[in-house]
């Protein structure tokens, strides 16, 4: 069985390393993002005041986060931007978000369905070859007008930030915030930024870029363990052992569990609620992945 973790091996790791009588990483540096800070200004109104003073008043001192979200085309740009706006509202359930994509994207229908505001823009595709006539003459045209009405989206919004997740679809909408001097961060998902991200990547203030470290937790059985030790031996992110004796500290240190579908793991990962990679044996010959 091999447990994989994105995080760095915390006190479980050491609790684990006492146990198997392994080499562990000793030293482990880690960078996280300051938390955001939730400013709240609040002040008393006359009652005496008119509804247009108290809701100009009400909008001047509103202290709740603003973002716009421009994500579309893909699940691969939609989901990471659904999950950064659902961690935000975790940190403060006042926070408002809207999206914007296209109308007919897949974005267009994931994005109410998982309980946020929605605001479309026509579509700007960028065709391939790059020097196409249709990126020559017709996207100039579409990309304009889907920036002018971003810029409309935005006027209305007035966001205090605006997220790129890449894509085409995100494309206009930070090229308006850009224009309109708005704070622009781009999150990248990919080893290597798309075209839409590279080139935003000289306008925004901060580009988030995907750095894991991964470690894994490898139990091979006592009768394998001798030749994967000879072929993966003093690696500095593996822990090689014959058999896990403390099997509750390896399940919550990993992120991901690959593994053999033996009953008794497969109810242990079920209990676990850890996402997992299952090897079905049907034959001594075949082996399917689940």
């Amino acid at each position: 069985m091999a447990s994989f973790s994105q995080s760095s091996p915390t006190s479980k790791f050491s609790d684990l390393q006492n146990r198997t009588s392994l080499p562990l990483p000793t030293s482990i540096h880690l960078t996280f993002p300051p938390k955001p800070r939730n400013l709240r200004i609040i002040c008393c109104l006359s009652i005496n005041q008119t509804n247009n003073q108290n809701a100009n008043a009400k909008n001047e001192i509103s202290g709740d986060l603003r973002v716009i979200f421009a994500a579309g085309g893909t699940g691969g740009h939609i989901y990471p931007a659904v999950a950064i706006a659902d961690e935000l509202k975790i940190i403060n359930p006042n926070t408002q978000i809207l999206f914007i994509g296209t109308p007919t994207g897949m974005e267009s229908t994931a994005i109410p369905s998982a309980g946020y505001d929605f605001a479309s823009i026509p579509a700007a595709p960028l065709a391939r070859p790059l020097f196409s006539p249709q990126n020559l003459f017709v996207l100039p045209y579409s990309l304009t007008k889907s920036v002018i009405e971003s810029w409309r989206h935005l006027q209305n919004f007035d966001p205090h930030i605006v997220v790129g997740t890449g894509g085409y679809v995100s494309f206009p909408t930070c090229i308006a915030a850009a224009l309109k001097g708005l704070k622009l961060v781009i999150q990248e998902q990919n080893s290597v930024p798309g075209i839409a991200n590279w080139a935003l990547s000289y306008l925004a203030d901060k580009m988030l870029l995907e750095r894991k470290n991964l470690f894994i937790i490898w139990q091979t059985g006592v009768e394998a363990f001798d030749e994967m030790e000879s072929l993966v031996k003093n690696h500095s992110r593996l822990i090689l052992t014959p058999f896990l004796h403390s099997m509750d500290l390896a399940y919550a240190a990993a992120d991901l569990i690959i593994s053999r579908a033996g009953a008794m793991t497969c109810y242990e990962i079920l209990a676990t609620g850890k996402p997992s990679i299952l090897v079905v044996e049907l034959s001594t010959d075949v082996l399917f992945l689940s």
